[in-house]
């Protein structure tokens, strides 16, 4: 078996509870909340969620970063700087107020249907996938979509419920962290490595002081 580098740790918080379980009614995602961001040592993705921006940090742990977000007029950069959460996961924060996605924390069912977003060279792309279940993997894998391929590095690209078939009520539940490769009983198969809500409650965590943070500028560029 060979896995990408993926880094997963188990912990419990109480007051996560509060968010777990979907319905047909909910925060509309009215804006792409994919964020492609350019470090020193190239380009991956991430998500601005309703508790902040979220990515894996394979291109850089530290350092400037340049957050690119998309609006209705087109793509649009933000300067910041990253800032680590924990667990391989990262953060940076910008002076606009960015799309947005809820995140979820009730780890997938097998056979539950995801949908993966991310963006190529050609703009947006979609795909669904199914949580598979190996019990030589820890974490969360599914399959493997054609759509990914020609796509480029597509680390850090969301991976969504979606209730209802909704694509508006979507919310985050992990990150593309890589591929695993396994053999099965038709072959060797490649899989989608997760990091997942075991991972993501770290950000909200992180953003205990989110009722504090100064205020969002509004610049005419972004309206």
């Amino acid at each position: 078996m060979t896995t990408s580098p993926m880094r997963t740790s188990i912990h419990v918080l109480g007051f996560l509870g509060l968010f777990v379980g979907a319905s047909c009614a909910g925060t509309r995602t009215l804006q792409d909340p994919t964020l492609a961001l350019r470090t020193a040592g190239g380009r991956e993705l991430g998500v601005s969620t309703d508790y902040g921006i979220v990515f894996l940090g394979r291109t850089a742990q530290s350092g400037r970063v340049e957050i690119e977000s998309r609006f209705g007029d087109g793509p649009n950069l933000e300067p910041s700087v990253i800032e680590p959460i924990g667990a391989g996961l990262f953060t940076a924060e910008t002076e606009i107020r960015l799309p947005v996605v809820p995140l979820a924390f009730e780890d997938p069912a097998p056979g539950t249907k995801l949908l993966v977003v991310g963006l190529g060279d050609a703009g947006p792309w979609e795909a669904w996938v199914s949580v598979m279940s190996d019990p030589r993997v820890f974490g969360i894998v599914t399959s493997n979509p054609s759509e990914l391929e020609g796509k480029g590095n597509q680390i850090g690209a969301g991976v969504y419920l979606v209730p209802c078939d909704d694509r508006d009520q979507k919310r985050l539940i992990g990150l593309v962290a890589g591929e695993v490769e396994l053999s099965t009983k038709d072959g060797d198969r490649r899989f989608l490595a997760i990091t997942g809500p075991t991972d993501l409650w770290r950000l909200v965590a992180h953003r205990r002081d989110l009722l504090q943070r100064k205020r969002w500028v509004y610049r005419q560029d972004i309206l």
